[in-house]
């Protein structure tokens, strides 16, 4: 909800006053402890209280399509490393800069959310916080396009800054612009940024996994920390290791001991299926297998990915499997099922596709003690954020 300006005789007549709910407040209390310092604590705290506030008056005003990037769950793992929140509208991306300060002379930004390419928005949103007084204010916003050309790079903080005169401070134009010149370019284009073998990846993540290192992304190159941030499984795993949990992603941990908190929270869980097998002079014996299985919404639709273990004599062989949840309803023609090696590599035999409309879609695959496997589904599931599932 918007706030009477009027009230704030120092605010900018453009500006953008809105009001922080009250259960985004009481929320963020909650959510608050997540995190390996209290430098991270307080930047999640700050980041989520504009979330509620902006997220809030964009479904309301602009459309209730607006969501989280890639995925609410996802959020704790950015704000231990990064300041900053992606939203995605209609085609656009917009990311939030939430800052406390009262020096409102220029707008600046973290440097991955405009040099990592799968991170960069459209338009970067200003946005003041104001906890005790409990409202945010937008006070201003640019393109991707004008902050990476026009914008100065600090490289003692890794940030780009824009001065406020550079920046429209009325956020209605956004709207007004985005209908007139719908077409109009707003990313300026970047240089992908060199991937990491999983080696360096866990290297790296054993080095800045210390919690006692309270800014990571200042302690390697931006090329390394870019590569291993931009990879969300990786991403993931090393906001983990800062908090000291255990390892979460381990399939046979999950079958031997239970599905992990982690693994719970974004839709893992398991079963218990009964097998037939022929045994001795043509018996029947009967055993259990525990299957793993996800739940992912899809163009409308429920399905399950489903991980089987093949039980194979002298071979780890694991069927990944498909399957809308309706009883009778099949996979549209178009969709893919896909297996990826842990640095996103394909390799022989990983994709299945639906050409036409289809019972089910798998892949099976032979794995070594220690490999992982990251999972793809085109069309996206809704909130996908990849997962490096260790074997």
């Amino acid at each position: 909800m918007t706030i009477d300006t009027t009230i704030f005789t120092f605010v900018n007549s453009t500006h953008l006053v809105l009001e922080i709910p009250t259960i985004t407040q009481n929320q963020a209390d909650l959510d608050n402890q997540a995190f390996s310092n209290a430098n991270s604590r307080y930047q999640a705290y700050i980041n989520q209280l504009c979330l509620g506030a902006i997220l809030l008056w964009l479904q309301e005003d602009w459309t209730l399509q607006t969501k989280v990037w890639p995925t609410t769950n996802a959020l704790p793992s950015f704000w231990e490393l990064v300041n900053g929140i992606a939203l995605t509208l209609d085609a656009i991306r917009l990311v939030l800069i939430p800052s406390e300060a009262i020096d409102l002379s220029e707008l600046r930004v973290p440097q991955e959310w405009v040099d990592i390419p799968s991170w960069v928005g459209d338009y970067y949103l200003a946005v003041q916080v104001e906890p005790d007084e409990g409202y945010v204010r937008v006070w201003g916003y640019c393109s991707h396009e004008k902050l990476k050309n026009q914008g100065s790079y600090d490289a003692s903080d890794r940030t780009y800054s824009l001065d406020a005169t550079d920046i429209i401070n009325d956020i209605s134009v956004l709207a007004i612009a985005r209908q007139l010149c719908p077409e109009e370019p707003t990313r300026s284009t970047l240089e992908e940024i060199p991937s990491l073998s999983p080696q360096q990846a866990q290297n790296l993540i054993a080095r800045l996994g210390n919690p006692e290192i309270l800014i990571p992304r200042q302690e390697i190159p931006f090329q390394l920390w870019a590569g291993l941030i931009q990879h969300s499984g990786w991403r993931q795993n090393l906001y983990q290791r800062r908090l000291g949990l255990p390892e979460q992603w381990s399939v046979l941990q999950w079958l031997q001991s239970g599905v992990s908190q982690v693994a719970k929270a974004v839709g893992w869980g398991s079963f218990d299926l009964q097998l037939s097998a022929a045994g001795a002079r043509g018996t029947q014996d009967t055993q259990l297998s525990t299957i793993l299985s996800r739940r992912l919404a899809i163009a409308g639709q429920i399905y399950e990915l489903l991980i089987i273990p093949q039980n194979e004599p002298n071979s780890c062989i694991w069927r990944f499997e498909l399957r809308n949840a309706a009883v009778g309803a099949a996979i549209p023609g178009g969709f893919k099922l896909r297996l990826l090696t842990e640095d996103l590599q394909p390799f022989p035999n990983n994709e299945d596709v639906a050409t036409t409309a289809v019972e089910q879609l798998y892949v099976e695959v032979a794995l070594e003690a220690g490999e992982s496997i990251v999972w793809e589904i085109e069309p996206f599931p809704d909130n996908y954020d990849r997962e490096i599932l260790k074997f």
